[in-house]
């Protein structure tokens, strides 16, 4: 599904200074960005509010301790951490949607088409119950290096093909981004990942870069910076400036940041002071990031060894705690935000989705599926323009019409000339209709199939049918009829894809019990070589049948005098095979 998003304030126009400010609790009180912790063994401490104005649950908004059996749902965790935010006037960061790690096990073994609607379940499970989420981290750890990726994505779980698979470019990540933004169109989309200060700079720099490329919404890159405890002070700065100056968002501009699960883990005092003197004023000074969170502070409570990258230990401040509360007293307004997540968020303004051609479509008439209307922006009278949707970002066609504007739609060459195909269950279309008059119509689908499909049609919301597709051939286009009823004036026709897969080339609505002009279809087939296939066109440019011949020259000569054809006029045929195509005037 194609949508725009806009952030109120664009980061060109913000190099001036920070706008924001954080008012709350924490050591961050009024500063330009969060200083944000996570829980504690499952809990928030009561002390929280203390230091913090940001929370980040450890593990309670990860999907295996949501949805630990299927379709039942665990929020009490999660929620601990969303009221909290929401009673001191905090800010919640949801982590995270999509991980190779701590999903529920018995998503192990589904195909495909269940790991699927597994996840689109999940998806709309936590929009049902956090509309209003203002951060997410939608993917978690999906580099690849060695042939394998960060976290467990395809070991034991379908969880990749059934998001659209990765050719090269992550395009299951891709996919997420694009659920996400459907659901929380306001929301900051954030992409998670682990040693990229380190081992993998180069890697998750080229993931997000690709992301962008191919339209997926991220907002900003999260930074985890699990691995900076030995790092120099040097390489330190130098990989945070390769990271600022190489990450870009979908106008060439520097990409916001987030440094998502800090955390230095030794228990060597003083090198852990060294570190937060060097790394903490770097990240909250730095323009480009938009929060810091740490990822745990109580020693003996967190997730490195022994618990030791916690900053109070019984009960007492270690020294970069120490050091830490000094520093934010002292440098609370050098934090600086240019990145305008957080500012205020203003919607673009709604225009018309519009019809493809110009204007509305004539029933009756023939539909070509292939011109559906061209997407609008934003919403009128409360309801979503978008015009199309395709749940595979990969484009599948190999026909150039509608590149610009729909370029997720498998659009192929082929039948009367182009056609929709690749269609996936939840696929939909719509198409700006004007009906004639009201009454009973018969619609008439040209359809291809090597199985079984269905799809639905519907007016304005309203089902008017329902049409099985079954066949043995990509190649074979033939009719299915279904009688509706429809209002007349102009209305949205919607078409639904029910069950995956077949292909389309139009749909043809007759008035009443009316049938179009002729009917030719060859049921004998020779089966001699050089016996071609033709298709016979109305003058509309409608297939109204398919016959064999051995030459055009025979082609023409039988449709001449073939009584299947009752009405006199101009007819067209095409090979098959060739492409070859004649007019054909019958006389009756």
């Amino acid at each position: 599904m194609k949508s725009n998003f806009i952030k109120g304030i664009l980061y060109a126009a913000l190099m001036g200074g920070a706008v924001n400010s954080f008012a709350g609790p924490g050591m961050a009180d009024g500063g330009a960005k969060f200083l944000g912790n996570i829980t504690t063994r499952g809990q928030v401490q009561s002390d929280f509010g203390t230091y913090w104005n940001q929370i980040t649950a450890e593990n309670e908004c990860k999907w295996a301790s949501i949805e630990g059996t299927r379709g039942r749902y665990n929020w009490s965790g999660c929620d601990a951490c969303y009221n909290w935010a929401k009673k001191n006037g905090g800010k919640f960061k949801f982590h995270a949607l999509v991980w190779g790690s701590q999903y529920p096990n018995w998503l192990n073994g589904l195909s495909t088409d269940e790991t699927k609607k597994a996840i689109t379940a999940w998806f709309d499970a936590v929009a049902a119950h956090y509309p209003d989420l203002e951060m997410i981290d939608v993917v978690n750890e999906a580099i690849k290096s060695g042939g394998s990726y960060h976290s467990g994505y395809g070991r034991n779980n379908n969880i990749i093909p059934a998001l659209g698979g990765d050719n090269g470019n992550y395009e299951f990540v891709a996919t997420a981004f694009k659920m996400a933004r459907e659901r929380w169109p306001k929301a900051i989309l954030i992409y998670n990942d682990y040693n990229t200060f380190r081992w993998q700079i180069n890697e998750g720099i080229d993931l997000v870069n690709k992301l962008v490329k191919q339209g997926a919404p991220v907002d900003a890159y999260g930074q985890q910076a699990h691995d900076l405890t030995d790092m120099n002070a040097n390489d330190f700065k130098s990989a945070l400036n390769k990271i600022q100056n190489s990450v870009k968002n979908a106008k060439g501009e520097p990409m916001p940041l987030f440094i998502t699960e800090y955390d230095i883990g030794t228990d060597n005092d003083n090198q852990q002071k060294q570190r937060y003197s060097e790394q903490i004023p770097a990240f909250w000074e730095s323009p480009q990031v938009a929060g810091i969170t740490l990822w745990g502070y109580i020693y003996g409570a967190t997730w490195t060894t022994n618990g030791n990258s916690g900053l109070i230990k019984n009960g007492s401040d270690r020294p970069a705690m120490t050091w830490l509360k000094q520093y934010f007293k002292e440098h609370l307004k050098d934090g600086k935000d240019n990145t305008g997540l957080f500012a205020p968020y203003v919607p673009p303004e709604p225009v018309p989705r519009k019809p493809f051609k110009g204007s509305a479509l004539a029933i009756p008439g023939k539909i070509e599926v292939e011109d559906f209307d061209i997407t609008g922006v934003g919403e009128t009278d409360g309801v979503s323009n978008v015009s199309y949707s395709d749940g595979d970002p990969e484009n599948h066609g190999d026909s150039d019409y509608r590149k610009s504007d729909a370029s997720d739609v498998d659009i192929y060459k082929k039948a009367t000339g182009n056609i929709v195909g690749y269609n996936t269950t939840g696929d939909w279309l719509e198409y700006s209709v004007d009906i004639a008059e009201a009454g009973d119509y018969t619609a008439t689908a040209s359809v291809a199939a090597d199985g079984s499909g269905s799809f639905k049609l519907s007016i304005d919301g309203k089902s008017v049918g329902e049409f099985d597709v079954t066949g043995s051939s990509w190649d074979n286009f033939i009719d299915v009829k279904k009688k509706v009823t429809l209002p007349a004036g102009k209305h949205t026709l919607r078409m639904d894809v029910t069950a995956q897969y077949f292909d389309i080339d139009y749909i043809n609505f007759t008035k009443g019990d009316e049938e179009p002009p002729i009917s030719i279809q060859t049921q004998v087939r020779y089966e001699y070589p050089e016996v071609s296939d033709y298709y016979v066109f109305d003058v509309n440019g409608v297939r109204i049948g398919r016959m064999s011949a051995y030459t055009m020259d025979e082609a023409v000569a039988t449709l001449k005098n073939t009584s299947a054809i009752k009405v006199q006029g101009l007819y067209m045929l095409r090979s098959v095979k060739t492409g070859e195509v004649k007019s054909v005037r019958v006389a009756r």
